[in-house]
């Protein structure tokens, strides 16, 4: 669906020359043409417009001064450095430009009509005028000389075993004699020159010859190798023309055919069968076609036609044409209208080797012309919704548009088509936002006809309906009609005779408003035109378009894009400098485009697209070149893109890795498109989409998620970009237009909760809208039926930008529920009966289903009838419930109803075997209420109701409902049950604290005890908790006896003590057995100095001081003595082999990267218990090691945990283990605070001070030891390591690597705690004044 578009003319008029042009080839590398007249050779520059050399071939003799001779065939020798000149009278002539010396190499005797060279310039083809081919190499070495005529067919004969001969068919009337006819073939046509006509396939392996058969009178066509071994003969064809082309590509020859009502250019296959046809726009005998040629690429094929005289004196024409084909179609993209006498006749054309579309073409008053195509698009560029995506494609005097937005119809069909007097050369549509799908047509006599859309006061004969419409169908499109065909005025009508394509870029600017281009025939200049449409008095159908204003620009402009949203025009030359050009301002300036930096912009390489984007909040100019690179402005964003195009706030591309990107241009900038089109294997979520291989954009329906790709072969495909879907369904819910964005999401699979997560406070305030809009209970359903917790603005889809959105701050877990009950309540505003199977979908999709309430909703739906026709049945209400809801689970909820009904009628419903349940029913409506009611809920297992119940059937059923309580611990539910002075109540109470004993939890099950008055059972429980103060309460409500009471106390005692809980020991000691010095004695060992002393001064016992306190505190100040020196000690050896550790590991080489992980006992433990070792880690032990982990024990990994971390001088973790060692010393004297206060005070009270200051002084060294030694111990550095893995933009494989097995063999998962040091607190008054 392209079209070609013009996009550069040049002209090099009135050629300083003597003769007549007779042929013409290219210098590729120079850049010059080489001109061939009967007076001799001419190489002329048409960049320079100058001539360059001149070559007379009359003065060497080569040919005759009376101006007759004629030179049939100039070659470009790019090997040699030289011209190689065939003349009509046979001579064969190498010039060398550079020298001016004419040499020849050959001569023929009967003459050359013909000379062509291979693709490759390795083989040189002559036909001379006996009839016959002479190949020679490229040094003009005669290899073979055969007859042009040959009888045989060709070593590609086709064989044939008889089946299906001619004369074994049947002939009808006709009789057999009929099968032994031969068909004569006609003569050839009356204007066909008789020539030979030489094409070569090309690769240069194949040629084909095309002449008049002597026999018969009429052409054939021969294909020859490049032995030069005759290959095939083509079949009889009548009316067969001299035109011959091999298409580049090599599957087939291209011909003509002259028909009784039509004439056809026709195809042959190399087995010289006809392979297609397409018909010229032309009646009969009305031309003639000198030539046809393929372009390089072979897309382009060029036809050259004359008319033939009808009439004497008639104006002759000629015509050049181009066509093109897809989906078996062949399209007339462009028709050039030539003079065919005079100075504007043409000579020749030739397609430019090098660029693909580059055609040049020589006319008889020394006018060359140089034409530059490029594919375009051309689609209407509107954003709004009134807009229908038009596309149009050229197809001669036709104009085919496809509306996109309502009917996706593939090439060749359209969805109507408009009918020109003249072919069609340009196709135009408004820029105006409201108007774009006007559309205005440039035919080749350079008129304009304007197609408006909009009421009609006629029926239009020139629009015709294609593909849509036809009997009995409504067609909703509304066709455009002829507004105005204008004529173009131009001040000097020669040049229109000269140069056809005179204006290029035509735009539709404004409404009677154009602007167009056109290039000086004489400067490297372009003249930018504003055509404005002249008032007509009388004639509404024809009017005039005069050129109001003109700016000449210096340069030659390649390229013209509008802004239909900005009004913006840029123009592009062909240097790549970009202009602007302010069409609306009374001076129609042209100054540079400058980007946001102030600099004038300027593409690297000229681009065949533009167009005008902005891009965070920046107008940007965008150019994608034939090499597909791609430009914003004058930075190279990608150089893989195969098409793009611009939609509102959206550029969508296609790559050559068969992808689509579509990317949000209002917060974009530059560097986030660079960086989102180079990383290409990175997952882009929305923005990328695999396509089909060769895919290219054709257009994006407006306000729609419809983007249309056109594949190679010519068909179309329709894909919703999820980007674009997207950004749609979030325009439609921000205007609350649910119907449209729910149609979309169901259609194209968008998760529904969508809806609410896009905006939950708008959308639970518009529910009743919602509902509305939807009018479906089937999508009401559907959409409950997608609710989910999860939030998919987070997940799924989050938004291209951040949100502003104020999300409330419900609790978690609670949306779906909040919109189960919001859609409820509004549905049953509005029509609760119809609504009704959605009402039920609420309740069972909440997150705890109210299947009871859905149950009691079905019975009250049975029990009373519909009040409305269309109201829903119980039926089909229960119908629909086991849809939603496994039919076992429904039959037990109705069960737990107590209602046999709804349980009869949910079990009629299931695939339940009545021999099964209506037994059980039967059973169960024979018993009591309570106790049924008890049976149906032990059946469910719900064992608290069933005990509710229970304990309703009377004493007699107490035993069964303890054993239940028993069975299933449901003692707490129970209690809740039965009143506190009942013997139910202490029944249940014994057995729950025999319960929590069994459970080793004896302090529960003395408070549970004492609670319900088993006094003797909670003194037990106590005792063996330990727990003192309640043993000795319940010990009181007993009323011991005074022994009894000591021994209690003793034993409590002994519990106490196993705690080390001297000081409570003491207290029941001295209060409850009288033994106050036992409890002196167990408070010296537990340290408890001062209250020992208050017990001595109680009981006046002095002499204990001297013969115990006073020992026990000497004793107390030495142990803590030598413990200080063994911390001392201990915490100065491993802080001194912590240094020397840490200077070894920096002076070690780095760990190698391999895959083994570190021997010892250590390796077992990364595969049990570190998080970082991942499989590949393992890989190589783990045949090994996981068979002994996988019996080990709990004990075995409490053993191995504990020795994690060895000291053993050299281990992997000897760091860790040391900084654990250090950590634990320095706890440990950190603790000892309080008690050395504490000893210190009694040693002066003693009066043993020296001992006092001796251990105040070894303690606050230790302290400063420990302090000062902090920051050398746990360093900043080492804290950073550990918590930051070495990564960033200038980290390398190798070097992450390395540092991951350092981590690996230093900083285990579990041991990064140790890196951060303990903390000492410096507030603990410990130090005793007294003694300094």
């Amino acid at each position: 669906m392209r079209n070609l578009k013009l996009l550069q003319s040049l002209e090099f008029r009135d050629i300083q020359a003597p003769g007549q042009p007779q042929c013409f080839c290219l210098r590729a590398e120079q850049g010059t043409v080489l001109v061939g007249s009967e007076r001799g050779l001419i190489e002329v520059d048409p960049a320079t417009r100058e001539v360059k050399n001149e070559i007379p071939f009359v003065a060497e003799g080569f040919l005759p001064e009376d101006g007759s001779g004629c030179i049939v065939g100039v070659q470009d020798l790019l090997d040699q450095e030289s011209v190689c000149v065939a003349t009509a009278s046979g001579d064969v002539i190498l010039c060398n430009l550079s020298t001016h010396q004419l040499e020849c190499v050959g001569s023929v005797a009967s003459g050359i009509s013909v000379m062509s060279w291979s693709p490759d310039q390795e083989l040189v083809l002559l036909a001379t005028g006996q009839q016959t081919l002479i190949m020679m190499t490229k040094d003009f070495e005669p290899i073979m000389e055969q007859q042009i005529h040959q009888d045989d067919f060709g070593e590609s004969k086709f064989v044939t075993v008889g089946w299906g001969r001619k004369e074994t068919q049947f002939h009808g009337s006709e009789g057999r004699q009929m099968a032994f006819q031969m068909q004569m073939p006609d003569s050839a046509l009356p204007w066909d020159d008789r020539r030979p006509h030489v094409t070569w396939r090309g690769d240069g392996q194949f040629f084909a010859v095309s002449v008049v058969c002597p026999e018969t009178g009429a052409r054939k066509v021969r294909v020859w190798n490049r032995e030069f071994a005759l290959q095939s003969t083509s079949e009889p064809v009548a009316g067969l023309g001299p035109a011959l082309a091999w298409k580049p590509s090599g599957s087939l020859i291209a011909s003509t055919q002259d028909k009784p009502n039509q004439q056809d250019v026709v195809f042959f296959e190399k087995n010289g069968l006809l392979h297609g046809h397409f018909t010229l726009p032309f009646m009969k005998d009305e031309v003639k076609v000198n030539d046809l040629l393929w372009n390089a690429d072979s897309t382009v094929l060029a036809v050259w036609l004359e008319e033939l005289p009808m009439e004497e004196n008639s104006a002759l024409k000629a015509y050049v044409q181009l066509w093109t084909t897809g989906n078996y179609h062949w399209y007339l993209k462009q028709s050039l209208p030539f003079s065919a006498r005079g100075k504007s006749r043409v000579v020749s054309l030739l397609w430019d080797p090098v660029t693909p579309h580059r055609l040049h073409v020589l006319c008889q008053g020394w006018h060359y012309l140089r034409y530059d195509w490029h594919w375009t698009t051309d689609r209407s560029a509107g954003d709004h919704s009134s807009d229908m995506a038009n596309v149009a494609v050229i197809d001669g005097n036709r104009v085919l548009v496809t509306v996109f937005r309502q009917s996706v119809v593939p090439p060749p069909m359209y969805t109507y088509r408009l009918l020109l007097p003249q072919p069609a050369n340009q196709v135009l549509f408004s820029a105006h936002a409201q108007k774009s799908n006007d559309l205005a047509v440039l035919d080749a006599t350079n008129q304009i006809s304007v197609y408006k859309c909009g009421d009609s006061p006629s029926v239009d004969p020139t629009v015709k309906l294609g593909a849509v419409g036809g009997n009995g169908f409504k067609v909703p499109i509304r066709t455009p009609h002829l507004e105005k065909r204008y004529e173009i005025q131009f001040e000097n009508s020669e040049d229109q005779e000269v140069n056809p394509l005179k204006l290029a870029f035509l735009t539709w600017i404004q409404e009677d408003v154009f602007l167009a281009v056109s290039h000086s025939p004489s400067s490297p200049q372009s003249v930018v035109h504003r055509l404005t449409a002249a008032s007509s008095g009388t004639d509404d159908e024809h009017g005039q378009l005069t050129v109001s204003s003109s700016v000449t620009v210096d340069g030659v402009i390649i390229s013209l894009c509008c802004s239909s949203k900005t009004k913006s025009v840029a123009l592009q030359l062909a240097g790549g400098q970009i202009l602007k050009y302010l069409w609306e301002s009374p001076s129609l300036a042209v100054e540079p485009w400058k980007n946001p930096g102030g600099l004038p912009v300027r593409f690297p390489h000229p681009c065949t697209q533009t167009e005008l984007a902005v891009i965070g909040g920046e107008e940007c100019v965008l150019g994608l070149t034939d090499k597909c690179r791609f430009f914003i402005n004058d930075n190279e964003v990608a150089s893989n893109i195969t098409s793009f195009a611009v939609y509102d706030e959206f550029l969508l591309l296609t790559t050559h890795s068969h992808t689509c990107q579509c990317f949000c241009l209002r917060d974009a900038s530059f560097k986030t498109l660079q960086a989102g089109l180079s990383s290409s294997h990175v997952s882009h979520g929305e923005t990328l989409r695999k396509v089909e291989r060769g895919s290219r954009i054709v257009t994006v329906v407006p306000q729609d998620t419809k983007l249309i790709l056109q594949m190679p072969r010519g068909n179309l495909e329709v894909v919703h970009h999820r980007a674009l879907v997207l950004a749609q369904v979030r325009k439609w819910l921000d205007k609350l237009m649910f119907k449209e964005a729910f149609e979309c999401m169901r259609k194209l699979r968008i998760n529904l909760n969508l809806i609410h997560d896009h905006n939950p406070k708008v959308f639970l305030e518009n529910v009743e809208t919602f509902i509305k809009q939807i009018d479906s209970v089937n999508y009401i359903n559907l959409f409950f039926t997608e609710l989910k917790e999860e939030d998919v603005t987070k997940t799924m889809y989050p938004p291209p930008i951040a949100s502003t959105v104020q999300r409330p701050g419900d609790p978690a877990g609670r949306k779906v529920d909040l919109i189960c009950d919001a859609m409820r309540a509004a549905m049953e505003s509005i029509d609760a009966d119809r609504y009704c199977l959605s009402i039920l979908t609420s309740h069972v999709k909440k997150t705890t289903p109210e299947l009871d309430i859905v149950l009691q909703k079905v019975h009250e739906l049975q029990g009373n009838a519909p009040p409305v026709p269309d109201a829903v049945s119980a039926e089909e209400a229960l119908k629909y419930l086991l849809l939603l809801v496994d039919v076992n689970e429904l039959y037990d909820h109705s069960l737990g109803t107590y209602d046999f009904d709804l349980v009869l009628m949910v079990a009629e419903k299931s695939q339940k075997d009545p021999k099964e349940y209506l037994p059980f029913l039967n059973t169960l409506k024979k018993m009591e209420t309570n106790y049924q009611r008890f049976t149906i809920d032990k059946y469910l297992k719900r064992y608290e109701k069933a005990i509710g119940h229970l304990s309703k059937c009377g004493p007699e059923y107490f035993p069964e409902c303890l054993n239940l309580i028993k069975d299933k611990s449901l003692y707490n539910e129970a209690l809740k049950i039965y009143p506190p002075n009942s013997q139910q109540y202490k029944d249940v109470s014994i057995a729950y604290g025999e319960h929590l004993l069994q459970e080793h939890r004896p302090e529960p099950a003395g408070l549970v005890f004492a609670r319900c008055g088993a006094h003797e059972r909670a003194l037990d429980a106590f005792l063996a908790a330990g727990s003192w103060q309640h043993a000795l309460c319940v010990a009181a409500q007993l009323h011991l006896g005074a022994d009894q009471l000591a021994g209690l106390g003793r034993a409590l005692a002994g519990k106490l003590v196993e705690q080390r809980k001297h000081s409570e020991a003491a207290a029941v000691l001295e209060q409850y057995a009288q033994d106050y010095e036992e409890a002196v004695l167990l408070l010296l060992e537990g340290a408890a100095w001062e209250e020992a002393l208050r017990l001595v001064y109680k009981y006046d016992r002095l002499d204990i001081i001297e013969t115990n306190i006073k020992p026990s505190v000497l004793e107390a100040q030495k142990n803590y003595m030598a413990f200080l020196d063994s911390q001392t000690a201990t915490f100065s050896r491993h802080k001194k082999r912590l240094l020397v550790v840490r200077e070894l590991k920096e002076q070690a080489q780095p760990v190698p990267l391999d895959d083994e992980v570190p021997h010892g006992p250590e390796s077992d433990l990364f595969s049990e218990t570190s998080s970082v070792m991942s499989g590949s880690d393992t890989s190589g032990k783990y045949s090994h090691s996981n068979s002994r982990i996988s019996a080990r024990s709990s004990k075995n990994r409490r053993k191995a945990e504990r020795k994690k971390h060895s000291l053993k001088e050299g281990s992997p973790l000897e760091e860790l283990a040391l900084l654990e060692a250090l950590s634990e010393v320095l706890q440990g004297t950190e603790k000892l605070k309080d008690e050395v206060h504490c000893i210190l005070k009694v040693l002066f009270l003693f009066e043993f001070d020296e001992q006092g200051r001796e251990l105040q002084k070894a303690f606050e060294d230790t302290l400063q030891l420990m302090e000062r030694s902090l920051p050398e111990i746990w360093t900043l550095s080492h804290q950073q390591n550990s918590a930051i893995p070495v990564l960033g933009p200038s980290s390398t494989a190798n070097s992450i690597m390395a540092s991951y097995q350092q981590q690996k063999t230093s900083v285990p998962g579990f041991g990064a705690e140790l890196f951060i040091p303990p903390k000492l607190n410096k507030r603990t008054q410990w130090k005793l004044s007294l003694l300094e």
